[in-house]
């Protein structure tokens, strides 16, 4: 079967996808809540996500908020996580609250 991925050294595809142009977000990271300022792009299935604190993160609409029941997101892990479409629906923003120390979190659009 053909592929467009790339191949690693066994001609095994490698699942990759590349970063959108102009489709890059970042948040600070505080005591209240915060989100993408910008929605993310309809057609993007794919955000990769890197913080520098601890946080939780929360995926929704324009209105979504993040608590500290939301999910935890460490330090230093750069993480692929799908913001879904077609009958799945599609997460437009990702909200964010610090654990205990201020700092920022880095979201990449992908294609």
């Amino acid at each position: 079967m053909s592929t467009l991925l790339p191949l690693d050294s066994d001609n095994n595809p490698i699942p990759a996808l590349r970063l959108k142009d102009s489709a890059a977000h970042s948040i600070a990271a505080a005591a209240t809540s915060a989100r993408n300022t910008t929605a993310f792009d309809d057609d993007t299935k794919v955000v990769s996500v890197f913080a520098d604190v601890p946080v939780y993160i929360n995926f929704g609409g324009s209105t979504v908020t993040a608590t500290t029941s939301d999910h935890y997101f460490p330090a230093g892990v750069y993480y692929d996580i799908s913001v879904g479409g077609g009958r799945t629906g599609h997460y437009t923003h990702l909200a964010v609250l610090r654990v205990s120390t201020d700092g920022s979190v880095y979201i990449s659009e992908k294609e």
